[in-house]
């Protein structure tokens, strides 16, 4: 009761990302929620604009309030798709399999120029018997003695 060792839970990574995950979807579907309330309530504000008041008849067609709402549900359909389609094509795992390729990719390419990079570039090996003992001991470089 009071020991100074307290019990937690630890989570391992992979409930921890799961976690993550839920999270992440919780808040694509609550933005994409609200949304469709902003769109709703914006909708109406454009019939009750136009035809009530007679807002925008002077400078635009005379139902443009139809073309807004009509382009406004296009980007409503997007967000929608990109929520609940896409998003079960592009998800998570997806991503790691997109990262292992380019990976894979790139170490093949390294490997290769490296491998290029030996053959054309060989650096010259001296052997430590073929020394001199004299030239060893000598501290200035060979062109000044």
């Amino acid at each position: 009761m009071f020991s100074k060792t307290k019990k937690t839970d630890r989570i391992d990574p992979e409930q921890r990302e799961q976690y993550e995950y839920a999270r992440h979807r919780i808040k694509q579907k609550k933005s994409l929620m609200r949304h469709f309330i902003l769109f709703l309530v914006g909708s109406v504000l454009l019939i009750i604009i136009n035809p009530v008041l007679g807002y925008g008849n002077d400078f635009f067609i005379k139902d443009w309030f139809i073309w807004a709402i009509l382009i406004w549900t296009f980007i409503f359909l997007v967000h929608l798709f990109n929520v609940f389609v896409m998003n079960k094509f592009m998800d998570k795992e997806w991503e790691d399999r997109q990262l292992e390729k380019l990976k894979a990719k790139q170490a093949t390419r390294i490997a290769e120029l490296q491998k290029k990079v030996d053959t054309e570039l060989q650096l010259p090996t001296t052997q430590p018997d073929t020394l001199k003992k004299n030239e060893l001991n000598n501290p200035l470089p060979p062109d000044v003695q």
